[in-house]
C-alpha cells in the first residue's frame, strides 16, 4: 500500500517547482503556515474530557476491589458506571488495557479486570 501524499508535501513540491515566483511560493508559506497551525490545536473534546473524568472512576474501583472483576461488576461498584453502557466501559478499559494502566484477563471466554502493578 503507497504512503498517502498529504496537502503539506503537495504544497512543498509545489513550492520547489515555482521556486522563482516570489508571489507563489509566499503564498505557499502561508498555505503551509495555516496547516501547521490547524494541525498544533488539536485540544480535546468535552466527550473526551468526560472519558477521561470516567477511566478514573474505573481505575478506582479498580483499586479498591482486590480480585480480577468483570465490567457488570465494575458497574456495580460505582453508582455513576452503572448508568453507562457495558459497551461504553469496555472501550474505556480498553483504553486504559492499551495505556498499561489495567490487565484484562480472559477465563472461559469471561473478560475480567484488574489494576496494572
Amino acid at each position: 500500500m503507497e504512503k498517502k501524499i498529504t496537502k503539506k508535501e503537495r504544497f512543498m513540491e509545489l513550492k520547489e517547482i515555482v521556486s522563482d515566483r516570489t508571489d507563489l511560493v509566499e503564498f505557499l508559506n502561508h498555505e503551509i503556515e495555516l496547516l501547521n497551525k490547524k494541525a498544533s490545536v488539536k485540544t480535546p473534546s468535552k466527550t473526551q474530557l468526560e472519558n477521561e473524568n470516567t477511566k478514573e472512576i474505573i481505575v478506582k474501583v479498580l483499586t479498591n476491589v482486590t480480585k480480577p472483576v468483570t465490567i457488570t461488576e465494575i458497574q456495580e461498584n460505582d453508582s455513576t458506571l452503572a448508568t453507562l453502557s457495558n459497551q461504553k466501559i469496555s472501550a474505556l478499559l480498553t483504553q486504559l488495557v492499551k495505556d498499561n494502566k489495567v490487565v484484562r484477563t480472559v477465563d472461559k471466554k469471561k473478560a475480567y479486570f484488574t489494576i496494572s502493578e
